[in-house]
């Protein structure tokens, strides 16, 4: 079976080709001849990953699927969520929305969170959705330089390491994408 992973991400791509196993065929909008923007206007996980499924779906009539991923901290109402990418503004880079993460919690020692990713299949039929979370907690100052985004500040469940700090085979082992991707490889099983 051959897929769109409905990303210009090479890394996202080479980690669902991985997890998927042989049996099918990833491949990105690219390869296709697509270099325009994807939208991604939702307000929630959910509508980002099938908005972006559906433009390719769309475009090309070739089964697809897209992610969208955010951090949501408790003590913050589930905060930045859909918005991690832009949580300090519109053209903000990933150390200033970490800085603001980290004002905004600077009072209060509640900081658990968790990083979520949702998947939107779209086969020859109704959207298929695939959920993955993992449970942390952010820490008071950045640690690590692997990762990305909020990774230096995130230490998962059971670790005593951020992200950040992990090596990319560590991370992908436990990370939301990964556990996404493995629930919506048993369709393909």
């Amino acid at each position: 079976m051959e897929l769109i992973f409905a990303t210009g991400n090479k890394h996202k791509c080479e980690e669902a080709r991985t997890i998927l196993g042989p049996s099918v065929s990833i491949i990105m909008p690219s390869a296709l001849g697509f270099s325009g923007e994807i939208p991604e206007t939702g307000t929630t996980l959910k509508e980002n990953a099938l908005q972006k499924a559906a433009f390719i779906w769309d475009k090309f009539r070739i089964p697809c699927f897209a992610d969208d991923t955010g951090l949501e901290v408790d003590a913050l109402n589930g905060a930045p969520g859909v918005y991690s990418a832009r949580y300090a503004g519109e053209s903000c880079s990933p150390l200033e929305n970490v800085r603001k993460l980290l004002l905004r919690l600077q009072n209060t020692s509640a900081r658990t969170a968790r990083f979520r990713c949702v998947i939107a299949l779209i086969t020859d039929r109704q959207p298929e959705f695939f959920e993955g979370v993992v449970e942390g907690k952010i820490i008071r100052e950045p640690k690590g330089t692997g990762g990305f985004g909020y990774d230096p500040v995130f230490v998962p469940d059971g670790y005593d390491k951020t992200f950040a700090e992990l090596t990319a085979t560590e991370k992908n082992l436990i990370s939301h994408r990964k556990r996404a991707l493995e629930k919506m490889a048993l369709l393909f099983k």
